[in-house]
């Protein structure tokens, strides 16, 4: 249904995650994924979907000036909130280990903005999702760690992986939205977009 209603247009996803383009996929879009690299830097005194508001327009910015009239551009950025400051990526192992150890047995955000920018309108929605963790041993950490290699996402776990199926109890909101894309969302958004 939304495939024929996008066939005049050009879906461009600005993102190298395989789990945002598998979602695309999924919704069976025609899409087209265009990189452009960009310093994921924010002021301090951002806040919650404030952080991911303003990363999601900036990843967007970077092809201000060269969309054409039928591209519709998707950015979007995820972190975890927890205990007032955000989780992004693990820059190491030590790292990873301590934001899992600082998840077990608590309930933490996951915050996800996707900006929509087409050749003269740029919008952003934003999605929460509180997810809890159940204790997580040191043992269970370092397996998860060594044989899934978590590094490349927000708060140093996949939720779709196994440390979603033995280590989540509880999850208030869109399970997608914890992968890195609301996707009923983004297919709202869209549909809305093109009516």
């Amino acid at each position: 249904m939304l495939k024929e209603k996008l066939k005049d247009f050009n879906i461009i996803l600005a993102s190298g995650s395989p789990r945002r383009q598998q979602f695309l996929r999924d919704l069976d879009i025609d899409f087209e994924i265009r990189l452009n690299e960009v310093d994921e830097i924010y002021p301090d005194h951002l806040r919650e979907n404030e952080i991911t508001e303003h990363l999601s327009v900036l990843k967007s910015d970077a092809f201000e000036g060269t969309l054409e009239p039928n591209d519709i551009l998707i950015t979007s950025d995820t972190i975890v909130w927890f205990e007032g400051k955000a989780l992004g990526k693990p820059k190491h192992f030590d790292d990873a280990f301590q934001m899992l150890t600082s998840l077990s047995g608590e309930t933490h955000t996951v915050i996800t903005s996707v900006t929509f920018r087409t050749h003269n309108t740029t919008h952003t929605l934003s999605e929460v999702t509180h997810v809890t963790f159940n204790t997580l041993t040191e043992e269970a950490i370092q397996y998860y760690l060594d044989v899934y290699r978590p590094f490349d996402k927000a708060g140093s776990y996949g939720i779709q992986e196994w440390i979603g199926f033995v280590g989540v109890s509880k999850i208030e909101g869109s399970y997608a939205n914890v992968m890195g894309l609301p996707v009923d969302k983004v297919y709202q958004y869209l549909l809305n977009l093109v009516s």
